[in-house]
């Protein structure tokens, strides 16, 4: 990544698989996976949005990436070429929306000789001081806990939100407000949450590191751990 420095006005492509957005279904609270991808213009530790597109894609990750990219680039005005890199959340969240996103950017930013910065796509959550929870399924949440200044100082983990210990206030996912016994602010990964996130990085491509997708736990899916026997006929 060396070479490539984002002085002055730069532009940056934005994505994040899986934003969770809230629905109401029968007048019981559920949950829809959200892809999002941006185009924002970066300088000084500023993100100006020129376009976001924020698609609800379910297990439809893989079909919907791309025609979402196109999308933020032509509501932009911008083509690749005229993009200075590349900001990809690398989770916490599900695997294959986690390896979708990630995968794609750096393709992308191969085939462009761009530079590519993961950022904890929790610190593209609300500013300030708070404790971030999304759904991490299982009846559990992702958190982060980040400082007056937006810093984040424990985390990312997982936990369930009954006996919580990281105290508020929280943002994200209302939802969990119940199961929290406090409330919950809701906000989710933006366009400018990841650009402002991957700050010191944009200033500095070479201190990016790889990306290395956060998925905290386990697969839900899992190889057998012994072949069953086959009954001959």
């Amino acid at each position: 990544m060396d070479g490539h420095r984002f002085d002055g006005f730069s532009r940056a492509l934005a994505g994040r698989m899986s934003r969770r957005t809230a629905l109401r279904r029968g007048g019981q609270a559920g949950l829809a996976a959200t892809l999002v991808a941006g185009v924002a213009r970066w300088s000084a530790g500023e993100a100006e949005v020129l376009a976001e597109e924020a698609r609800p894609s379910g297990t439809r990750h893989a079909e919907l990436l791309t025609p979402a990219i196109r999308a933020a680039l032509s509501a932009a005005g911008v083509t690749m070429s005229e993009l200075d890199g590349l900001v990809v959340g690398l989770g916490p969240g599900p695997f294959t929306g986690l390896r979708v996103g990630v995968v794609t950017a750096a393709a992308l930013g191969d085939a462009r000789g761009l530079p590519v910065v993961g950022v904890c796509s929790l610190d593209a959550v609300g500013d300030g001081e708070r404790t971030v929870v999304t759904d991490a399924r299982r009846r559990e949440v992702y958190w982060a806990r980040y400082d007056v200044p937006g810093n984040r100082v424990d985390g990312p983990g997982v936990a369930r939100p009954e006996g919580f210990p990281v105290p508020g206030p929280y943002v994200g996912d209302p939802a969990f407000a119940d199961r929290l016994g406090a409330p919950v602010e809701e906000a989710a990964v933006t366009t400018a949450g990841l650009v402002c996130a991957a700050g010191a990085q944009l200033a500095d491509p070479a201190s990016a590191g790889p990306l290395v997708p956060l998925y905290l736990r386990r697969p839900d899916a899992v190889p057998p751990s012994a072949a069953k026997a086959v009954t001959p006929t």
